[in-house]
């Protein structure tokens, strides 16, 4: 079958175009930006030259005829017409405590994607206007929306529930969500497989790093805990993200400097983090290259960003008692080997033992890079959320 995924920004669509039939080929993918102004679009397919062009689109309806044009036309295309498109998968970021899995889409689950959109306000709207899009232009073919959060929906209430009144649990829904959960979903999968195990039997921690990050806790294949929270700025620092902070530290911030609450949430959000500390950059590349060259202060962001990360690790080791598996995903997970190496400093505790030649070799593809006779590994496995949600919808489609 072939799957159309869809991940509309505000004003961009990534997409890519999967078979299947066979084992999840990428026929083609791209990106509409700046929707709703200039507009661009970027276009690779198998066998046939990249194209890249300015088109105007001025609302994500147009932005998905671009796509099928694409997909159809005589030098970019790599079907004949839009109805060999069997279905179309849409990543949605929040859904709350209504889905604990996929769904295909309707008019209740457009409703309930309308209700988290207080709890995710800039990435649930502009969702759904990727769904109401293609249903405009593809009417007829189903919809499938596959949820950020619902992997972790399978968290225990002492790992989800904050300690304030619980009747702010009841009304406003202030709980633990976590995010980034078809990656993690997928690298847990992954690494099973890897391992000739069945993912019942294991005990996993994924790290799931780039400008955000957050780490799970997968006990025989299902979530059990999970760095980010309500929002995804709990937890690990991040590239522009604060991370965990003591909560007086707003109302402090607020009465010293005269902010507002907007204010400081933009400060939490943008402006902290590993670019906060270090004053130089959110991208883990430059603060690496600026660390090398003598900036103490980016190698500070970098030590605080390995050891929030390494102390979550263990907790999760605690809370699952054990951990048989270390797996890093992400752009810093996958291709940052210093990283890596601040991170399994030390746990060799944990029967976690890095080789310092294997981490060094494995950049951006699968391996493991712990000892050979290191008793649990520790492994590198690239992540595929947009497989993940292609394989999620022909399962809804084709049960």
């Amino acid at each position: 079958m072939r799957i159309l995924v869809i991940n509309a920004g505000s004003s961009s669509l990534k997409y890519q175009l999967f078979d299947t039939s066979g084992g999840g080929e990428v026929l083609a993918k791209g990106l509409c930006e700046r929707i709703g102004l200039d507009g661009h679009i970027k276009h690779s397919a198998a066998n046939r030259e990249p194209y890249e062009s300015d088109a105007p689109m001025e609302n994500h309806a147009e932005a998905v005829r671009a796509v099928i044009g694409l997909l159809t036309g005589p030098e970019t295309g790599v079907i004949a017409d839009m109805g060999e498109i069997g279905a179309i998968g849409h990543r949605v970021v929040h859904g709350g405590e209504y889905f604990n899995a996929s769904v295909l889409v309707n008019d209740e689950v457009i409703s309930a994607i309308e209700e988290c959109v207080p709890l995710a306000p800039l990435h649930n709207p502009p969702n759904l206007v990727g769904i109401r899009a293609c249903a405009e232009v593809m009417p007829g073919v189903p919809q499938a929306a596959v949820f950020d959060t619902a992997f972790h929906q399978t968290m225990p209430e002492k790992a989800y529930l904050y300690a304030l009144p619980y009747e702010y649990y009841e009304r406003l829904k202030i709980r633990r969500y976590g995010f980034h959960g078809t990656s993690h979903l997928y690298v847990a999968r992954r690494a099973a497989e890897i391992l000739g195990r069945p993912a019942e039997e294991l005990k996993i921690i994924t790290c799931h790093m780039g400008n955000g990050s957050s780490l799970a806790a997968v006990d025989g294949g299902v979530s059990v805990d999970t760095s980010m929270g309500f929002t995804p700025l709990e937890g690990v620092l991040m590239g522009t993200r604060s991370g965990s902070i003591d909560p007086a530290i707003i109302q402090y911030l607020m009465t010293k400097e005269d902010l507002t609450v907007v204010q400081v949430t933009e400060i939490l959000n943008k402006k902290s983090g590993a670019l906060g500390i270090s004053g130089v950059s959110s991208d883990f590349r430059d603060l690496l290259a600026a660390s090398v060259g003598g900036n103490s202060r980016a190698r500070a962001a970098l030590e605080i960003f390995a050891y929030s990360v390494k102390k979550t690790i263990g907790a999760y080791a605690a809370a699952m008692s054990g951990c048989d598996a270390l797996v890093f995903t992400g752009g810093i997970g996958e291709n940052h080997v210093v990283i890596r190496g601040l991170i399994c400093e030390g746990l060799s505790y944990m029967g976690l033992v890095l080789d310092g030649k294997k981490n060094k070799a494995v950049q951006g593809e699968e391996g493991f890079i712990s000892e050979d006779g290191s008793p649990n590994k520790i492994m590198v496995v690239p992540t595929n959320e947009e497989l993940v949600i292609a394989l999620d919808t022909q399962a809804l489609v084709s049960p």
